[in-house]
């Protein structure tokens, strides 16, 4: 005889970026039945427009606390989350942007809830990637585009290709290995323009990019030097773009041996 499934379930929802906004009807839907709704959002507004929807929602802010080790706060949010879980609850977690981007709680939730046998998946939302093609009229396709969360850059030896953008992810946090503070200074930022002067001149342009979170606001779009970055005012919500610096180089061989394969399908057709 096969055991009961668990009665409790688990849904992470993304609630976009600007607020009341982009949230999708089937994310509210979720949030509006959730027998208690767990929010990792540092806005209070936000918090409040939620609690419209919902009359159980928890904070997981307080969680937060300098000289804290973001793991060690990321653990303590699946173990509160999977409490109430593990209660029969159903439980919505309501999380910025995309639930599953440079979102460590959200996946790991699911992950173990799994493993328990209670039901559990992710409703995508409108992440801060979705607005910046917006804002800064980039489409991936015509370049393509590279993503890194900024540290990797330092801690690892990535290629970087020059031809298409390349998006950095919390620059703000560069070069942090602690996992223990909010920000880095300037000498962490030399590193990575260090790194980055081996691709791109000094005086290649860049953008600092900051969506807006609300209706009122205006996404900040600045445009700098790379040798500027150090000294500019980033915080964790801003990412740097790096448009490209050179040009598509054509692969002529590849190009000759499709000019084949088209010939000989036409061949083939006549």
């Amino acid at each position: 005889m096969n055991a009961e499934r668990p009665t409790g379930s688990l849904v992470n929802v993304g609630l976009g970026m600007t607020l009341g906004s982009h949230i999708s009807p089937l994310s509210r839907s979720h949030i509006e039945q959730a027998d208690v709704v767990f929010a990792n959002l540092s806005d209070g507004i936000v918090e409040l427009w939620l609690q419209q929807m919902n009359a159980d929602v928890r904070s997981l802010q307080p969680l937060y606390q300098e000289g804290k080790s973001r793991m060690q706060t990321y653990w303590q949010m699946v173990e509160t989350i999977m409490a109430e879980v593990r209660a029969g609850k159903r439980v919505c977690g309501a999380f910025y942007g995309h639930p599953g981007v440079f979102a460590w709680a959200p996946h790991k939730t699911i992950e173990m809830a799994r493993s328990e046998g209670f039901e559990a998946h992710m409703e995508p939302g409108i992440s801060a990637e979705d607005c910046l093609y917006a804002d800064l009229g980039i489409d991936p396709g015509n370049f393509g585009c590279q993503h890194f969360e900024a540290s990797q850059l330092l801690f690892y030896q990535r290629r970087i290709d020059p031809t298409a953008y390349l998006i950095l992810w919390q620059v703000g946090l560069v070069g942090d290995q602690s996992l223990t503070r909010f920000s880095t200074g300037p000498a962490y930022r030399e590193l990575l323009v260090e790194v980055l002067a081996r691709e791109y001149p000094l005086t290649h342009e860049v953008i600092i990019y900051r969506c807006a979170t609300l209706p009122i606001q205006q996404p900040r779009m600045e445009r700098i030097t790379l040798g500027d970055l150090p000294k500019a005012d980033i915080g964790m919500p801003d990412t740097v773009v790096v448009p490209p610096v050179r040009a598509l180089q054509p692969d002529t061989v590849m190009r000759a041996r499709l000019a084949e394969l088209d010939l000989a399908a036409a061949n083939d057709a006549g």
